[in-house]
């Protein structure tokens, strides 16, 4: 469970350093002190950062600040996923187009992409040809968005792998 920020009379420092709500700072005060100011503003005395010295406070309604950080770290939890592109063996011109487009689409909502290319029975036999498929799209790609490859192509018992991202 997520540690909620310390209030009011829960905060155990001697003094603290006060901001008030529109981010300015007030100064260093005796804890007694800072409390009768958020008093006076009928506001909360909210612990920020206890590892500062002193340790500092922001004045503000508590349940707010609660939602704000709720906010952020939201916005900060947006992760990367990767997403998989599949090629045939035999894929036409047409087809590696589309996924093209779709490999940029994936690529500027910030995806890393997966380039796969699967290799059964006699096509593994020609690795060669395979790679040239692979090389083809890349250049496919580029001509589209600006890619940087993650690594470098991968031989795997199945086939062919390589990661891209936005460059």
């Amino acid at each position: 469970m997520a540690k909620t920020p310390l209030i009011n009379n829960q905060i155990k420092a001697e003094q603290v350093r006060v901001i008030d709500e529109e981010g300015k700072n007030l100064g260093v005060f005796p804890l007694e002190k800072a409390l009768e100011i958020a008093k006076e503003r009928n506001l909360d005395l909210i612990l920020v950062s206890e590892k500062a010295d002193p340790p500092v406070c922001k004045l503000g309604d508590y349940g707010k600040y609660l939602y704000w950080l709720q906010k952020k770290k939201v916005r900060t939890k947006k992760t990367t996923e990767v997403k998989i592109v599949r090629l045939g063996f035999n894929i036409s011109l047409h087809d590696l187009e589309i996924r093209a487009n779709q490999t940029k689409k994936f690529l500027e909502k910030g995806n890393k992409v997966k380039i796969e290319m699967i290799l059964k029975g006699r096509e593994k036999k020609f690795e060669n040809l395979a790679k040239q498929k692979i090389e083809e799209f890349l250049n496919i790609i580029k001509q589209k968005v600006q890619i940087k490859l993650e690594g470098e192509l991968k031989k795997e018992s199945k086939g062919f792998t390589l990661m891209i991202i936005k460059g």
